[in-house]
Order: structure tokens, then sequence, then C-alpha cells
């Protein structure tokens, strides 16, 4: 069953880094017996796929919880949330796994943790309503919905195939066509949600009030073609004052209403050596060569490196990933072992050349030779006729509404320590907000970063006025704390 949206709640919850214990001092019995009486699906530490199941995404954070849920019925879903509850046991969903700070693994030791890798369906009404199970990760949703009965169907969402929708939608879901369609959290109708008291119900809850099973979500006909585009740039660190002035002339780029409107994506990619941008054009190659890569390229170095093409829309999604769309059902084994950030750069107040100068002498002096592999990904969030910001602040509990630049800071450990990438990702931060202080820089939900203390979080991820509406609503549906991680709302 479900119902009409609650739009306050359609975002909450997210982290803070806390030390890894060995293990859990112990399972509580009651927990246990609990669950077996009402034949909940589990596994225990002494389960053999126990290891398995409780692995990471990111593996610098793993966290050993105290029962990893595999329901396959709601009632599965809302009988492990009472028999936690009543013992004394926080819980927490797992969608993707993709936490970069181990959420979905509890954030702690100790946590039950609801994998709903069961929750695989996907279905389209007459309508274009997509119901969509909250386990199916965002490849598979892609092909699902273009290929179930050749509707050629599709959705805004991000990239990444591997990532779950629970996590993404609830937490914005900013992607390639967000700014033409907005984003995945906006493309929501509906959602079938378990509560603490383990009612079923929808509430527009995330993961400090509930648990998703099913979303409802409005599609969109698929374009027949797009154009993907790639424009690289070497030698960029050579000099910083002309990566400065090659950034702010895309920066004007992205802001000029006679070229930039909804139909446009664009993203910047730089590491310790490559600089390109990229995109997707919601229209005609002959339209994007005529009049967008004229303005794009005018006054830049020659590219080392282009790539201008019409493809179909799955093409396209499939060049975005760097990867098949298709995902496995069960037995999903990617990982990586890093530390990110996010930086939300308000629309009203562009980077200036002051802050971009600190940020490539940042990288010149301290990135270049670092001894661990990292990238800045710097997606254009806003601009002429984003279809995300056009969305009022107050439609939801997703506060980035007013954004320009959407930069993720991101650091891989191998070859190095936590110390060292979490340092050097930190300084990427530090280094445009220290040299823009008269700016309110924001952060990203989705790239949760689990430095941050529930104070620091609940400030940069939601404005004031929200995050008293969610708190107070969290001593309403929660008051016992159920569903928890290191920086849920009420924290």
């Amino acid at each position: 069953m479900h119902f009409s949206i609650l739009p306050l709640l359609a975002l909450a919850s997210t982290t803070l880094s806390i030390p890894v214990a060995e293990n859990p001092s112990s399972v509580p019995a009651g927990l246990v017996d609990c669950l077996n009486s009402k034949s909940v699906p589990v596994r225990l530490t002494s389960s053999s796929d126990f290891q398995n199941l409780a692995k990471p995404f990111n593996l610098r954070l793993a966290y050993i919880p105290a029962a990893i849920v595999l329901p396959t019925t709601t009632k599965h879903i809302s009988d492990a949330v009472l028999c936690s509850g009543q013992n004394g046991v926080k819980v927490q969903a797992k969608s993707g796994g993709h936490s970069y700070a181990s959420y979905s693994s509890g954030g702690q030791n100790g946590s039950t943790v609801i994998d709903l890798e069961n929750f695989q369906d996907i279905s389209l009404d007459a309508n274009g309503i997509a119901k969509v199970g909250a386990g199916v990760r965002l490849g598979n949703l892609a092909l699902g919905i273009y290929n179930t009965g050749n509707a050629k169907r599709a959705l805004p969402h991000g990239t990444c195939p591997g990532v779950g929708l629970g996590g993404h939608a609830t937490h914005g879901g900013f992607g390639d066509a967000s700014r033409h369609w907005g984003l995945t959290l906006d493309a929501i109708t509906a959602m079938d949600v378990t509560l603490a008291n383990g009612t079923t119900a929808l509430r527009g809850a995330a993961e400090s009030f509930g648990i998703v099973s099913t979303f409802y979500l409005v599609t969109k006909p698929a374009p027949a073609s797009v154009v993907h585009y790639f424009f690289s740039i070497s030698n960029i660190y050579s000099s910083v004052t002309a990566a400065t002035e090659i950034f702010l002339h895309l920066q004007d780029f992205a802001r000029n209403a006679s070229v930039v409107d909804r139909n446009i994506s664009f993203r910047v990619y730089l590491d310790a050596q490559q600089f390109w941008f990229e995109g997707t054009y919601f229209g005609s190659l002959e339209t994007f060569n005529n009049k967008i890569r004229p303005e794009l390229l005018r006054g830049l170095p020659e590219p080392s490196s282009t790539d201008v093409r019409s493809v179909d829309w799955i093409t396209s999604l499939t060049i975005n990933a760097g990867a098949d769309l298709a995902q496995p059902l069960t037995g999903y084994d990617a990982h990586d072992d890093f530390y990110a950030k996010s930086i939300t750069s308000p629309e009203s107040a562009p980077l200036t050349a002051t802050a971009l100068t600190s940020y490539f002498n940042y990288i010149v002096k301290n990135g270049v030779n670092a001894p661990f592999n990292w990238f800045s990904i710097i997606g254009l969030y806003g601009g002429p006729d984003s279809q995300i910001n056009v969305t009022p602040s107050t439609s939801s509990a997703y506060s980035d509404r007013s954004i320009l630049w959407n930069f993720q800071n991101y650091a891989r450990r191998a070859g190095s320590t936590s110390s060292a990438i979490i340092s050097f990702v930190a300084g990427l931060n530090n280094a445009i907000i220290s040299a823009q202080p008269q700016t309110a820089f924001g952060a990203y939900a989705n790239y949760v970063d689990p430095e941050l203390t529930a104070a620091q979080a609940h400030s940069l991820y939601y404005d004031a006025p929200t995050y008293a509406k969610l708190s107070e609503i969290k001593k309403k549906v929660d008051p016992g704390k159920v569903f928890w991680n290191p920086q849920a709302v009420g924290n």
C-alpha cells in the first residue's frame, strides 16, 4: 500500500567517524530469539556468508553488524525493526551499500542491518509510474524502465551503475540528466516505508525515520538520441594562472543563458595529471556543434583529446558510467578504500579567481606528486534553467536548491594512510573555502563525510528551519532513535 508523499521528509540523515571496535561484544540473545520466532531471514557472525554480506563498499570503514536481515517481505522488515527496537539494537537499511561512511553497515559495530537486495522488482504502469524495489541498483533501474514492455522510459539519477536506489534517491540523486529533469528525489511520487513502531506506511522517510522498501517514480520518455561530448586539456598544472583562467571561462560559459539551458549537463574532472570536461546535450549534434561548442571552447587551449557524437540513450548512460549498466542482483562485490568530501557552492556566489588560484596552487604543491590516487569531479548543478533549482527548497527536506557547482574530492588509501588522504582531501576543500570566506558553502549529503560532527553535518546538509522540523518529526515517529547512524537527525 502506498500513500501521497509527505515532502518534508524526502531527505533525512548523514554521518561522523567513530573508531571500529574489534567485534560486537555480544549479540543480544533476545534479538536472535525474536527474529527466529518470527521466521525473519537473518545472518549472524557464525553464518558462512556473513563476511561477504557485511563487507562494505568503503573498506576503510568496516563495521560488524550484530545481525544482517535479508527480508523478502515488508513483514520481515517490520518484524526486524520491532525485534531490534525491543532489544536496544540500532537499525539501518542497506540498499546498494555505497554509503561513503559505511552507514549502510550501521556506522558502528553491533547494529541490525536490513539488506534489501531481495527487493528487485521493476514495473511500469500505463501512466509511466515506475514501481521499483529499494534494492535495485541504478544501472538495473535504467535498463529496467527502458526495456520493460519496450517502454523506453528514463529517470534522472547518478552515473555509477552499482549504487543502490534507496540512499541515492532519499538524499537527492544528482546525475547527468538532473539539470534537464531534476533530481531522483524529485521523481518520487510515493514510497512504502516501515516506521520505528513496525507499521508500514509512506511518510517520505529516509535513514533517520524508517526503511523504504518500494519507490514510485514518475519516469520520462527517453530521448531517441543525445550528444555526448568530451574535451581534455594537457599540462593544466604548468601554469596556475592559466588553469584558473580556464576554469573561470568554463564558469562564465555555465552561467551564460544565451547558450546554456536545461538541455546541457556539464562536469569537470581532474586528478594529478588529467583535466577534462564532458557532459550530455539533449539536442541535435548540429546544434551542439554550431551553437554550444564554439562558446564552450572559446579562448581555451586546443583540446588534446576530443569526442563529440550523437548516441542513443542507453549508450549515453553506458559512456557516463564507464562500465556495463547491468549489475548482479546478488553477490555484488565492488569495493574501494577511500575518503571523500564535498563542496556545494551557491549560485549567488560564483567561484572567485582567488579561490580557484588557491585550489590549483594546492594541487600543484600537494597533489601532482601525491603518493596516492585522487580526483575531483565538479558538476554543474545550477546555471540557467537548471531543473534542480526551480524546485522550491521547501518542497522537501533537501535544501540544496540554489547551488552552482557540486564538488566531489576523493582520494584512495592504497600506497598511503588514512590520515594522509583525510588531510589531503580536507586541504582540497579548505583551499576553496578559506580563500572565499564571504561565501556560505555547503555539502552534498550523498557524498557523506564521516569526519564531520553531527552538528557540522546537520548545518551543511540541511538549512536550519528544515532541520528543526525534522528534529520534531523524529521525536514523534522514532522517539527511541531506533533508526540511527552517527549523524542521524536527532543526534
